[in-house]
């Protein structure tokens, strides 16, 4: 029986070594309940397709995007640099991307998809020739489980064919959502990235009680499965000796051991330009795992398992 649930989904990455176990198939899922100022995936945030400029393509093509525009979004530049300018407040409001189609140099490109069930499990099919004996699917975001019966769906059918899945969360989400998909997760990886309140709440829009609720909840709730904390180390908002002391507490309150520490990169700035969206951390460098090895010291001191950046052993 086909089901008539979908799902949004932003990117596939059929060739992911760094989620779980083995060779994956990586799916990363629109809709997100936070607002990472730092944020790798901005393309992922909303719940609907998006348009992407890439302004450097924009250049030697008669401009038929205005033409095909139904709001009036799209006008020709006056000056050098890209051959149009969108009114992006004006873009909200499309639903066809019309534009999209008409450009053939490849500087509007589309971000999304709708997929039902089958077509996704289609992919995941297709890809688990190439995943070897220890490989799955792990899903991503956004916010995979802000789409819940769309991935509850998903999952039942993963379970059916014996298919491993990880899960990426942010963590903020009902404890429902979370219970509806743990029968069929053999991995959750959640972020912490702060224990401050009200730090966490500046960085990302919302407070941080859900997201270790959740996390004490899993840890105590006897699921046999593999809980991973992470932690996403941003330069000036959560890379103190402090707030590592804080979440090596927590952590040892949980009963968790693994906690991996991810290096600040600059890999979303490109995707906030071509989204007309300001990038707050254009002036911050690159982080190394080596850079991390002081707040890994702090858990280690502590009996904790630390791992910097893609160094997790599976």
């Amino acid at each position: 029986m086909k089901s008539a649930e979908k799902g949004l989904i932003f990117d596939i990455q059929g060739y992911s070594v760094h989620d779980g176990p083995g060779t994956r198939t990586l799916i990363f899922f629109s809709g997100c309940p936070l607002r990472c100022k730092w944020c790798a995936n901005p393309e992922g945030l909303s719940m609907r397709v998006r348009r992407m400029v890439k302004t450097r393509f924009c250049k030697s093509c008669p401009r038929r995007c205005i033409a095909v525009c139904p709001h009036q979004a799209i006008r020709p530049s006056d000056g050098p640099g890209p051959l149009v300018v969108f009114e992006r407040p004006l873009c909200l409001a499309c639903t066809s991307r019309d534009c999209v189609s008409v450009c053939y140099t490849g500087a509007l490109q589309r971000s999304g998809r709708w997929y039902t069930v089958d077509e996704l499990m289609t992919v995941v099919r297709r890809d688990s020739n190439y995943w070897g004996s220890e490989g799955g699917i792990s899903l991503s975001g956004g916010e995979p489980l802000g789409q819940i019966a769309f991935v509850t769906q998903l999952l039942h059918r993963c379970s059916e064919s014996s298919i491993t899945v990880c899960v990426e969360t942010s963590g903020h989400v009902p404890k429902g959502n979370i219970q509806a998909v743990m029968p069929y997760v053999q991995w959750f990886f959640i972020d912490v990235k702060s224990m401050d309140s009200e730090r966490h709440r500046a960085g990302t829009g919302v407070g941080n009680e859900i997201i270790l609720r959740n996390i004490e909840w899993i840890a105590q709730s006897g699921w046999k499965g593999r809980l991973l904390l992470r932690m996403p180390v941003v330069p000036g908002f959560n890379d103190s000796l402090e707030n590592a002391q804080a979440t090596a507490g927590f952590m040892k309150h949980c009963g968790l051991n693994e906690i991996n520490l991810l290096p600040f990169h600059r890999l979303g700035a490109s995707k906030h330009e071509q989204l007309g969206m300001e990038y707050p951390f254009n002036d911050r460098h690159a982080m190394k795992p080596s850079d991390l090895l002081p707040l890994a010291a702090v858990y280690r001191n502590q009996g904790l398992n630390c791992y910097l950046g893609s160094s997790t052993p599976f």
